[in-house]
């Protein structure tokens, strides 16, 4: 009996210490993150798709519109750090790390790379383009120049652009005969972007395979870019043949190419598209699942207070740096064709 008495006290106390122990991890859980109404620091990291001094510049004014807007949620901000990341990567492995809180303009397959470390708060919504509907390169080449709709969408293409050098050229007559071979697209030198870049890099990656049972990796001649704005004055000059963009890039840089890029003819003469991809999802805001600061409340006041900025003039400055044109709210299955294209080009390494 006593032997059972002292069984039954021992567990009792293991019991009491194990509950303990459970609400103390319970209690540290919900003490993570901050309940808070005042904010000290709210960091925002910027994907480097455009010129990183050119996107500096014009995201400056987003830490007093946002203070601003969050202030009506509730919310009060102290500050507000921007920065725009080195990379793809850096945005990403900073919200996976915690280190950064908010990733603006992160392209989906980015998202796809990082996902167990962020959650998607937004997707931007941007004007399509009269030649959306269609996956034929020829198409594209007849239907010069590309233009806006007033339709928003949440998708786009990736277009694989052939420049004016010589083999650029022969590209393009390829494409519009429907005799393009990997070994003239193996001979062209390219412009790639970050590998985590949805179509500057595993989109066009995925055309490759499913058109020519070769991934981008199998090219020989590839030079990685810091921008699409370093590659298209190399595709300008004739430094680089063939170059993967976003699809509304030319229409972006088409005063740049004669000044900036010093080319002599229009953009539209001197380039010529020889693929185009599925449709993409737009570019997200995401935010950080490591932030201390990430609360449901605070996510829902942020997503609020990005798409009300979006609304006014002075955030749709800010935002027209990156084509966006207005914000929804987003999910993790917006994102699932990205997911599997990273997942694919994962399996390829």
């Amino acid at each position: 009996m006593k032997k059972t008495s002292k069984k039954v006290i021992g567990l009792t106390a293991s019991a009491l210490i194990a509950v303990s122990l459970l609400a103390a991890c319970g209690n540290s859980s919900s003490a993570s993150k901050s309940d808070s109404k005042t904010i000290s620091n709210l960091k925002i990291s910027f994907i480097p798709s455009k010129n990183p001094d050119d996107i500096t510049t014009a995201t400056k004014p987003i830490a007093n519109i946002l203070k601003s807007e969050l202030k009506k949620q509730g919310y009060t901000v102290k500050n507000i750090d921007t920065s725009v990341g080195t990379n793809y990567q850096a945005v990403g492995e900073g919200l996976d790390a915690g280190s950064v809180d908010v990733g603006y303009g992160m392209s989906a397959t980015t998202y796809a790379m990082y996902q167990d470390g962020s959650t998607p708060l937004l997707m931007a919504t941007r004007k399509g383009l009269s030649n959306d509907g269609s996956d034929s390169a020829k198409y594209w080449n007849e239907h010069k120049p590309t233009t806006k709709t007033d339709k928003e969408v949440t998708s786009y293409r990736s277009l694989i652009i052939a420049g004016n050098s010589p083999m650029g050229k022969k590209l393009a007559k390829e494409a519009n005969d429907g005799t393009l071979t990997w070994k003239d697209l193996n001979d062209a030198k390219w412009g790639l972007e970050s590998t985590s870049s949805a179509a500057g890099y595993m989109y066009p990656s995925q055309w490759l395979t499913e058109n020519f049972k070769h991934s981008i990796r199998d090219l020989k001649n590839t030079v990685t870019m810091d921008s699409y704005d370093s590659a298209m004055a190399q595709l300008a000059s004739g430094q680089i043949d063939v170059m993967p963009e976003y699809a509304d890039a030319r229409m972006d840089d088409a005063t740049k190419w004669t000044t900036t890029f010093g080319a002599k003819e229009s953009i539209w003469d001197d380039t010529n598209v020889i693929g185009v991809t599925p449709a993409i999802a737009n570019d997200g805001i995401m935010v950080s699942e490591k932030s201390k600061i990430m609360t449901a409340d605070f996510k829902k006041a942020l997503s609020a207070a990005i798409k009300d900025m979006a609304k006014t003039d002075e955030g749709k400055k800010v935002i027209a740096i990156y084509s966006h044109d207005g914000y929804v709210d987003s999910t993790k299955a917006d994102y699932k064709t990205a997911i599997k294209v990273a997942n694919s080009m994962s399996k390829a390494n």
